[in-house]
């Protein structure tokens, strides 16, 4: 099932919407203005929180944590440099493990394991710079076929790598 995410570029506290194919709001992606750690909830229609995303101050590698009522379900982390291909690897909580490849600043990516594509993340679909799919495989019974986690996992992908070298200090 495809979602469409819409950032607003301007907004403060990057609060957004996700849409499904039909174009209604399914997920609200409420960012949290003012904090020390940049924090999201994601919420259904109804404003109920589904999980927390929050990025870890002090870590060696840039990581962010999923969290759903205050337990973490999914870790990302960045791995350390490799110079063949940028990959992001999301650690499940229930010991499985996802990993993140391809063109992450133009939104050109897909989420796999041992099972195969868990989701595919592409803003080709597009001309708004600001709006991309995520394709997600939801015919999975295990965590891959949660759309809430995987839209969680792509927006650590894209917090992560929106500023790339500017924390590395390139």
């Amino acid at each position: 099932m495809k979602f469409l995410v819409r950032e607003r570029i301007f907004d403060i506290g990057d609060d957004f919407w996700v849409e499904n194919e039909e174009g209604e709001r399914v997920f609200l992606v409420d960012g949290k203005a003012l904090r020390i750690r940049k924090t999201f909830e994601l919420k259904d229609v109804d404003g109920n929180e589904l999980l927390v995303i929050r990025k870890k101050l002090l870590s060696v590698r840039d990581t962010m944590t999923v969290e759903r009522d205050g337990e973490p379900v999914a870790t990302v982390r960045k791995r350390l440099f490799n110079p063949i291909k940028d990959k992001l690897i999301v650690e499940l909580a229930d010991g499985g493990e996802w990993e993140v490849t391809g063109d992450f600043l133009d939104k050109e990516y897909e989420v796999t394991d041992d099972s195969g594509p868990v989701a595919i993340i592409s803003r080709k679909w597009f001309t708004l710079v600001d709006t991309y799919a995520v394709d997600v495989n939801t015919f999975r019974g295990d965590a891959g076929g949660d759309p809430a986690l995987v839209l969680a996992v792509a927006v650590c992908v894209d917090t992560m790598t929106e500023d790339d070298g500017d924390e590395d200090g390139e």
